[in-house]
């Protein structure tokens, strides 16, 4: 095997190119590198199945612990199922990927992408992008190709190609952007409400670089011998074609120019008409006809047919007449309407968002800190402080089938929604809450993630989360036809199924928080990328004026069920006295007075309770138990043991002093018996404290005041 290493510099930082040297049974296998970071890319290819009418690609991204010098967790010391991390990657590596295979290509293809090596500067995802379209060529599988992804970071007003977790960390900007040949074809990204115009730059800035990693590949191939599979477009039977055509397609644009059509009774009447005009006039056609045999001879032949028809009339409506199936205007936005607060007091906040026919339902939780979801693979971050779940049941777009654990596809729009929220919420200083939101998309008809980005900014400040700015979102639509473009705002369904590109912005009115960028052909200019930004925000500053028309700031009290947070700080030395063995003692703390109690490693308590008064009782156990007492300070304590000196006393929780029979009264006393009991409240005074941190004290020399004060203190706390 002929082992090949080719590396291509951006700013001093290197991505090594390495083939011929692993995996060598596979169709193609690249090993990706920079810095420490290393992916093993596998491409390979199996024989189609038979009935298959669509490309079953499957793309898996790996993690294994070793990688960062870790053993995993867990009773069996191995990975376990694919961190949501994880799954976001393998999304990352399919959707620009996807794209680029023939429409009729039916073979079984995998992809597998495995970390083997990671340092704590240089993420893998990136890697593997690219690290896919080599190992795809390689196995000599027909693609569009090549193809190549980059990461653009902003360090100061610097863009930065592969910027390290600390430079995206302190930044205002993670985007990827992947490209081929013809332009870019994906483009994902997170900004602290950065400009339009910045964004645009940022992503002709990271194309630049996709086209030399675009031709290291070439190189690459052309040094190896290995020339790239071109796909073949196969013929068709057109006779079956124009049979359909002939019959349906002034039927069709009759369905597609009625724009107060709803979307259940258009695709009805469109079933309609490919049952009637279609397939029961190719039943009646004699056995021996040349459309009735190709018909039967694929049993999906007619709809697939009747649906590129379809596709090609409603392109050509908008192409042409600059009318959309709806009847809006390309720039239009569907009908808006938003209500808060439709669910009791019992959730934290909630709201309900509607565009068109797309309702989005969503439900905050304000938790605490320990409710922070643990995250346990490859990279930095320990856990998330905000957390955004995304559901979408079959019912919301008319079907049946089983309920099951969320699939890619509900990570993936969590995980853009999330991201587009991050930036407007408060620090955790200031609102030590972990927030957790559920977007529930009740109605689906386009644009349910950029629903649920609305509807977590109206329930977030309905629960009265301190949010700076509303976010709002709309996804873009586009149709090309030749050298004619049209962008759409505002996507439904069918212009999402039958367009090409599928374009997602959200952000504030002063800038963008996320983009997501999904092509169906095989790339664009960054120019017409640019007009769809500009495009999209006018749209989002109008959902903006209608979510604000119905809520315009947080409120300003939390949910009374919500837990309320009284937060103060203690010696980091003195934790241990707070958990106590075997956390024994912030145990007995909840127990006592109903409050959760988390202690972090610098010494912050946070104490939650949705009753006040049980969360300062909380306080006042915990700071007295911590305090370290000073001599003068006055307690009311509780008699624990007696000795023939002396009587102990519990002045605070878990702390005692003694005090000597002499310092009992004012008097001489025989025995401490006489005086005082096991379990007897008694004022006290700190007389001195020994060298060994021994509490002497007294009951001599106390002011009335003093005592009633230690007593009062202590009644409003019991």
């Amino acid at each position: 095997m002929v082992e090949i290493d080719k590396s291509i510099s951006f700013d001093g930082r290197d991505i090594r190119l390495k083939v011929g040297i692993l995996a060598p049974q596979a169709g193609g296998s690249v090993l990706i590198q920079s810095g420490d970071t290393a992916v093993l890319v596998t491409a390979t290819r199996a024989e189609a199945r038979e009935g298959i009418d669509f490309l079953p690609l499957l793309v898996d991204y790996e993690e294994r612990l070793y990688a960062a010098g870790r053993v995993p967790g867990g009773f069996l010391r191995r990975e376990g199922k694919p961190s949501e991390k994880a799954i976001l990657t393998s999304r990352l590596i399919d959707r620009p990927l996807r794209p680029l295979f023939p429409s009729w290509l039916r073979d079984d293809i995998q992809v597998v992408a495995t970390t083997l090596s990671m340092d704590d500067r240089v993420p893998p995802d990136i890697l593997a992008v690219t690290g896919a379209s080599l190992a795809v060529m390689l196995a000599k599988i027909p693609f569009y190709g090549p193809m190549a992804a980059v990461r653009v970071g902003l360090v100061g007003d610097d863009f930065v190609i592969n910027p390290t977790y600390t430079e995206v960390e302190n930044g205002d900007l993670d985007l990827v952007v992947a490209g081929s040949p013809d332009g870019v074809i994906m483009v994902e990204s997170g900004a602290n409400k950065l400009p339009e115009q910045d964004i645009i730059e940022a992503i002709d800035f990271g194309y630049e670089a996709v086209c030399d990693l675009i031709t290291a590949q070439r190189e690459l191939m052309a040094e190896m011998g290995i020339e790239l599979v071109i796909p073949e477009v196969p013929q068709e039977d057109e006779t079956l074609t124009q049979f359909i055509s002939d019959r349906a397609t002034e039927k069709i644009k009759g369905i597609l120019s009625q724009f107060d059509l709803d979307k259940p009774t258009r695709d009805q009447l469109l079933d309609d008409i490919k049952e009637t005009e279609v397939s029961w006039a190719i039943a009646e056609l004699p056995e021996n006809d040349s459309i009735r045999q190709a018909a039967e001879a694929d049993d999906k032949a007619i709809s697939k047919t009747f649906k590129s028809l379809t596709k090609k009339l409603m392109r050509k409506q908008i192409v042409d007449d600059g009318v959309r199936v709806d009847g809006r205007k390309l720039d239009e936005v569907r009908p808006i309407s938003c209500m808060v607060g439709l669910l009791p007091p019992r959730v934290h906040g909630s709201a309900l968002f509607n565009r068109g026919l797309t309702q989005v339902m969503s439900i905050v939780t304000l938790g605490t800190s320990g409710d922070a979801q643990e995250l346990d693979d490859l990279h930095p971050d320990a856990q998330k402080r905000y957390i955004h779940h995304y559901n979408f049941p079959p019912y919301s777009v008319g079907e049946t089938k089983p309920m099951r654990s969320p699939g890619r596809r509900e990570i993936g729009h969590g995980a853009l929604a999330e991201r587009a929220i991050i930036p407007v919420l408060p620090p955790k200083d200031d609102f030590p809450y972990v927030i957790r939101v559920v977007s529930e998309v009740l109605s689906s008809n386009g644009s349910t993630s950029m629903g649920s980005v609305c509807g977590s900014t109206l329930s977030l400040m309905d629960a009265g989360v301190p949010i700076s700015q509303p976010v709002s979102g709309a996804a873009m639509g586009l149709i090309k036809e030749g050298d004619e473009v049209r962008i759409l705002t505002d996507i439904q369904g069918i212009e999402d199924f039958l367009g090409d590109m599928d374009f997602k912005v959200a952000g504030t009115d002063s800038g963008i928080t996320a983009l997501q960028l999904d092509m169906k052909i095989t790339g664009l200019p960054v120019s017409v990328i640019a007009d769809a930004i500009k495009q999209a925000k006018p749209a989002r500053l109008h959902i903006l004026e209608k979510m604000t028309g119905t809520i315009s700031t947080p409120r300003e009290n939390l949910s009374s069920y919500a837990p309320r947070i009284v937060t103060f700080k203690i010696d980091p030395e003195r934790i241990g006295l707070v958990i106590g063995p075997g956390g024994k003692t912030i145990k007995g703390i909840t127990e006592q007075t109903g409050a959760k109690v988390d202690i972090e490693d610098d010494g912050t308590v946070m104490v939650y309770s949705s009753d006040p008064e049980k969360a300062r009782q909380a306080q006042y156990l915990i700071q007295n138990m911590t305090k370290k007492p000073e001599e003068g300070d006055v307690y009311l304590g509780k008699v624990t043991r007696i000795i023939p000196i002396g009587a102990f006393v519990e002045y605070l929780p878990g702390k005692e002093g003694m005090i000597h029979i002499s310092q009992l009264e004012d008097r001489r006393v025989g025995k401490v018996e006489d005086v005082v009991a096991v379990g007897d409240e008694v004022i006290v005074k700190v007389r001195d404290i020994d060298n060994k941190g021994r509490i002497n004290l007294t009951r001599l020399g106390i002011h009335p005041e003093e005592a009633e004060k230690a007593r009062q203190e202590v009644k409003s706390f019991s």
